[in-house]
């Protein structure tokens, strides 16, 4: 059974002390001249640490950043992650410049009730994506409890997040977990309805598995970014010099079909904004499905599009949302995305949200939006493999 942190005793039983919990948080964050620029992720571990701090329990926390693939790389070490969460936390943070050293060891052993450890970047030794035994054994000996709070790295086995949790007898999840499990899962599963899917991006063979588990519980799924317009070739349809899978259209078409048949509405977009000749040429177009010149790269939908998709979600009780609608990082074709996001946000209805760019698109279009979703996952693999119906490794190594 999958234990949560309120479950959990904090409390040593022989002594009036705390017990120390090896924390494993998702700190792979970007960072400039030394400063975190972005402390999103930070921030949401900040419930869990409190929680254990207020219960009297010593903390020590583990993290990757980047793939310095074994070896030490300054740039990606975690010093300014603990200069950015003892400034959120308005206390000292202890800092080990190696993870699994004997005075590392020896500092999480001395902490204090109430203090906390920051280990260095797991990643700096090759055992952590390796899953090696000998490197899990060492991270154990930090805590006598284990908690997961790293939900972006769910989805793969590491010794951080998999193989350590064999050493400990008492393990559990974390708040940040515990939310994602709760809307990515249940409240998917059990979506009040009509439930509509909207999927974005390239690649149909990173979203297939997403729109398959759609398939059976959702009433409509709305199609935007490159990936639709694989989906318009499938339908026949002219479009352009466009980012385009033509090995995958028998791929669409097979999914039209299996839509048909079990009564899911799959929504294209109807028209288009883009540029003429190539990426970055300036030479700006709109056009509608069936008229699309033949040097026309799509990379947002139209004014059409918009009202379309949003007089599906207006009849929607439940949205699910993986991909952008265009290329939103250029601020000339974000309006699909944020045309979408503004209607969102102004419904009373569950909406959650998943992937690295959507979520970032969201945020760079306006912070506070990301507040007014229902909820807006940290992880992006993990999120998608959630969502797809699959199961994560280092959650279920827990139950």
């Amino acid at each position: 059974m999958l234990r949560k942190i309120s479950s959990i005793d904090f409390r040593s039983s022989n002594t009036t002390s705390g017990k120390t919990v090896l924390i494993r948080v998702d700190y792979n964050v970007p960072v400039q001249n030394e400063i975190v620029i972005d402390d999103y992720r930070i921030v949401k571990s900040l419930p869990t640490i409190k929680y254990c701090l207020e219960k009297g329990s010593k903390v020590v926390l583990m993290s990757h950043m980047g793939r310095p693939n074994g070896k030490i790389n300054e740039d990606l070490s975690l010093i300014p992650v603990g200069e950015k969460l003892a400034e959120l936390l308005e206390m000292p943070i202890k800092f080990s410049e190696d993870c699994i050293s004997d005075d590392a060891i020896d500092v999480s052993r001395n902490l204090k009730d109430g203090e906390i450890h920051l280990l260095e970047n797991l990643r700096f030794h090759e055992g952590e994506t390796k899953n090696d035994s000998h490197f899990s054994s060492m991270l154990a000996k930090h805590g006598s409890i284990y908690i997961n709070d790293a939900f972006g790295t769910a989805h793969r086995k590491h010794a951080s997040n998999y193989g350590v949790a064999d050493y400990f007898s008492t393990k559990g999840i974390g708040f940040l977990v515990e939310k994602e499990l709760e809307f990515l899962s249940e409240k998917v599963s059990n979506a009040k309805k009509p439930l509509t899917l909207i999927v974005g991006g390239s690649k149909i063979d990173t979203k297939l598995a997403l729109i398959e588990n759609f398939m059976d519980i959702a009433d409509n799924i709305i199609i935007g970014g490159a990936m639709a317009n694989t989906f318009l070739l499938a339908e026949g349809n002219c479009v352009g010099n466009s980012l385009v899978e033509k090995d995958k259209v028998s791929t669409a078409k097979q999914i039209f079909k299996v839509g048909s048949k079990k009564g899911t509405n799959i929504i294209l977009p109807i028209d288009f904004k883009g540029e003429i000749g190539k990426l970055g040429s300036k030479k700006y177009c709109e056009a509608e499905k069936g008229n699309i010149p033949n040097d026309m790269i799509c990379e947002d939908i139209g004014d059409k599009s918009i009202k379309l998709f949003n007089s599906v979600l207006s009849k929607s009780s439940t949205i699910v949302w993986n991909g952008t609608l265009g290329v939103a990082e250029n601020k000339i074709f974000a309006k699909g995305t944020e045309s979408i996001i503004d209607f969102i946000v102004s419904k009373e209805l569950t909406s959650i949200v998943g992937g690295g760019d959507t979520v970032a698109a969201i945020r760079n279009y306006k912070e506070e939006y990301i507040q007014e979703f229902s909820h807006a996952s940290t992880g992006g693999g993990s999120c998608l493999e959630l969502l797809s119906g699959n199961k994560l490794p280092a959650i279920e190594i827990l139950k």
